[in-house]
């Protein structure tokens, strides 16, 4: 990897980098590039949380909110908010390799680590993981879902055994079904399997890897699930974990269900029905790995704009800082996961909209910029605030949240990450189509996106919160060069050290993208209204319980 020179702009932090003042306060592309570099350098070593590339992304962003003029909005320490929300998580990272084997067929397959299978750090605060010939079972897509009349474990009793399950929705396939068709629920979610998993006793789970179902590769898997992992400290982590969670190759998983005498495709068209039956399948599994354990505080970091009339009621802006960190080489040998896009163009995008709110007229509503760590464990920080709010989520209006703007220019149109009814929807197309820009659903509802940004956490406890998405319908090239970049970027750089800044990205998009949510958001934040779920969200009754704070 040609690594980043960035001693002009970097050294020393401390003295780094507050960017010259502008002319005027309308978005700018230079400072959205130059953002983007700093964050994405090799200097950031990936932005991990809990590493020192952690420590430099923390006070870049508290000098760049601190030079607009922005005010610190996180803990109270002293009766005065400091700059930043204290976020304990479990940090917990695999000592060495997993010696990890398959016994089936009367012959031992050894499965390595990252190319055949890639298994997570326990987190269950033990200090080893030993598996030793634990039977392996098919649980289908390894869902239980009572309200669709759907139980993959059919009541039996798995422990001691290691489950094999299907990524994504029983009706992913068919695209019809008690699963909403192709668009993916959070049944199909990894994180729900293996939760599902631990409810159920198992001793292990093991999700079957396909690019089309995951919408991401392999490459994606390996990085994302080798590396250290986090979680929210948690009181009973064994009711959200097994001891052991990994990802397996699809042909991997094909050749040991061939070797027990089944076929994968025969078993997967079977875990398409409600009447499925687990099927164990006369394997024996066994691992063996230490795991280093340990509580670390990460932090949100948080600035605000206080309200001038009505300073109790918030709109918040969001985009996580962190990425992956130190990983596993790729083919170049590159190990910093330097997320360029994912999330340094969402994490500019929100000093960009600060700078700007700040050089205006004070809103009548506070706005909050949020941002959060660890997402890229499983949107953690932003799962610790929404737990935990500085501001009542009964009092805050909405939350825009930005992650992974496309540098490609600009765009025809605009989205939001899944499928959802809200009003904010409705808003952000009105203000859209100011500029002649046209809203598009998610292309690609089957990836789950709802619930694989920040803005879920928020979703979750009712609030209304959307995740912004660039459109795909380019100015230069039309649709097709928007999903090519998009197939391009999802193939060679999503999860990648790859994920690096160019010179060559064109931020003029980003600059429409930035213009529209500081339009939203400013006429949220002068105005009196409070945006609605739809009828029939998921979310409509929590929020509408808490509706006589908000008259």
């Amino acid at each position: 990897m040609k690594k980043l020179l960035l001693a002009a702009l970097f050294a020393p932090l401390a003295a780094c980098a507050t960017l010259p003042a502008p002319a005027d306060v309308s978005v700018d592309p230079a400072r959205l590039s130059r953002h983007v570099q700093m964050l994405a350098s090799d200097e950031f070593e990936g932005r991990g949380p809990a590493t020192a590339g952690e420590q430099k992304t923390l006070a870049y962003l508290i000098q760049q909110f601190q030079a607009v003029g922005a005010e610190p909005g996180g803990d109270l320490v002293g009766g005065q908010r400091t700059w930043t929300q204290d976020v304990p998580l479990g940090r917990f990272e695999i000592e060495g390799l997993p010696v990890t084997t398959v016994t089936v067929g009367g012959q031992t397959l050894n499965l390595r680590q990252g190319d055949d299978i890639a298994i997570r750090a326990a987190q269950t605060n033990v200090d080893a993981v030993a598996l030793k010939d634990a039977p392996l079972v098919f649980l289908g897509y390894g869902v239980r879902a009572p309200e669709r009349n759907w139980d993959d474990y059919k009541g039996q009793d798995l422990r001691g055994k290691v489950g094999i399950v299907l990524i994504n929705d029983p009706d992913f396939e068919t695209g019809q079904g008690d699963f909403g068709g192709k668009a993916m629920t959070w049944y199909g979610r990894w994180p729900y399997k293996y939760e599902e998993a631990a409810k159920q006793g198992l001793a292990g789970l093991i999700i079957v890897h396909e690019t089309a179902p995951a919408s991401y590769g392999w490459a994606t898997v390996k990085n994302s699930n080798t590396n250290t992992q986090f979680d929210i400290v948690r009181q009973d982590p064994r009711a959200f974990h097994t001891d052991m969670e990994a990802w397996i190759q699809h042909d991997v998983a094909a050749d040991i269900l061939r070797r027990a005498g089944y076929d994968y495709e025969t078993l997967k068209k079977a875990a398409q029905s409600r009447d499925f039956q687990p099927v164990p399948l006369n394997a024996a599994f066994s691992t063996a790995f230490k795991t280093d354990h340990s509580v670390i505080v990460s932090k949100n970091v948080v600035a605000r704009l206080t309200g001038a009339s009505r300073p109790d009621e918030y709109v918040i802006h969001t985009a996580h800082w962190d990425h992956i960190g130190v990983g596993l080489p790729d083919a170049k040998g590159d190990t910093i996961y330097n997320g360029a896009v994912d999330n340094g163009t969402g994490t500019a995008a929100l000093l960009e909209l600060a700078r700007v709110y700040a050089a205006e007229p004070r809103t009548d509503r506070t706005v909050v910029f949020l941002a959060v760590t660890a997402e890229e464990k499983g949107l953690l920080g932003s799962e610790y605030y929404a737990a935990n709010p500085l501001y009542p989520l009964e009092k805050t209006v909405a939350v825009l949240n930005t992650d992974a703007l496309a540098p490609v220019g600009p765009a025809r149109d605009f989205g939001i990450s899944g499928q959802t009814e809200l009003t904010l929807k409705d808003d952000l197309i009105r203000f859209g189509a100011l500029h002649d820009r046209t809203f598009s659903p998610d292309p690609r509802p089957e990836a789950g996106s709802f619930y694989r940004s920040d803005h879920f956490s928020f979703a979750k406890r009712g609030v209304p919160a959307i995740s912004f998405g660039g459109g795909r319908d380019l100015v230069n090239g039309g649709t097709a060069a928007g999903k090519a970049w998009a197939d391009r970027y999802t193939s060679t750089m999503y999860h990648q050290p790859a994920d690096e800044w160019s010179p060559d990205w064109d931020f003029s998009g980003m600059v429409a993208d930035v213009n529209l949510l500081h339009e939203l958001g400013r006429d949220l934040a002068n105005s009196t209204r409070w945006p609605q779920w739809g009828e029939g969200s998921e979310f409509k009754a929590v929020r509408d319980a808490s509706a006589a704070m908000r008259r």
